[in-house]
């Protein structure tokens, strides 16, 4: 059961992401990715303000952490999952590796976003 109140705070948050990126996104106009900025931003307040409750203060019960932190902030977005371990890193005293996780992170995914884009370019 745990795995299927997952999978539906995933889907509810999937559909989260998608609205409040169009609505953001047709408003703002423009080049710039408003829409995804919000989402990211967003995402990470909601997950430390739901961390902070849920595993620092223990007000939010067990049952409905996984389908809040892990479906529905996970699909909603994975950046504020970067921010929270980055931030816990730092906050161990893991200065360096919190600092190499966020600029690691951004470069190997830059990396793999290309080279995704350069083979199913050149299979197509």
């Amino acid at each position: 059961m745990p795995l299927v109140l997952i999978a539906l705070g995933g889907a509810a948050g999937a559909t989260a992401r998608h609205l409040v990126d169009a609505w953001i996104s047709d408003r703002a106009g423009g080049a710039f990715p408003w829409g995804t900025l919000i989402v990211n931003a967003s995402g990470s307040l909601i997950l430390g303000l739901l961390f902070a409750l849920a595993i620092e203060r223990g007000v939010l019960p067990a049952s409905v952490r996984g389908p809040l932190l892990i479906g529905f902030i996970g699909a909603y977005t994975t950046f504020s999952t970067l921010m929270l371990e980055s931030w816990r890193l730092m906050e161990d005293g893991a200065l360096g590796l919190g600092l190499v996780n966020l600029v690691g992170s951004s470069m190997i995914g830059m990396v793999a976003l290309v080279g995704g884009l350069m083979i199913g370019r050149a299979l197509a």
